[in-house]
């Protein structure tokens, strides 16, 4: 594969990888809001938020996430979700410092890192992407 090639294809597989946690995390919403709702005051300091609460910032990161995906006003969308992730990994501080006890949550740190090069590598996302059309490089 001539170099050219390599960076789109690497863009589009950290930006699909990064949706596909990113929807799940939004999809609790809907389906266990009870969960998100205990997330939100646990981690966020954010209490008394209801089912409706909850499904409304659903629909809005569902939104962004769909814009993201297709790569719909890049600075904007790759923003937000890099924003999310960021605010995510950084209320997880606690755990952080029982790193045994919690494993999982230095996933984060690699997928914080995928968000960041994605958002400053965004124009060089051009594989499946709204608005754009991709040519060939000539050889």
């Amino acid at each position: 594969m001539k170099d050219e090639k390599r960076l789109p294809l690497v863009l589009l597989m950290i930006r699909l990888s990064v949706f596909l946690v990113m929807f799940v995390w939004t999809l609790d919403k809907f389906i266990n809001p009870e969960h998100a709702t205990k997330v939100y005051e646990h981690f966020y300091f954010i209490g008394g938020l209801g089912n409706t609460a909850i499904a409304a910032i659903g629909i809005i990161e569902i939104v962004i996430l769909l814009g993201f995906l297709v790569g719909f006003q890049k600075r904007y969308t790759y923003g937000a979700v890099f924003l999310f992730h960021a605010i995510s990994t950084l209320s997880s501080f606690k755990q952080y410092m029982e790193p045994f006890d919690h494993l999982l949550f230095f996933a984060a740190w690699p997928m914080l890192a995928a968000c960041f090069a994605l958002y400053l590598l965004r124009e060089g996302d051009t594989l499946w992407v709204v608005g754009k059309r991709v040519t060939e490089p000539t050889s």
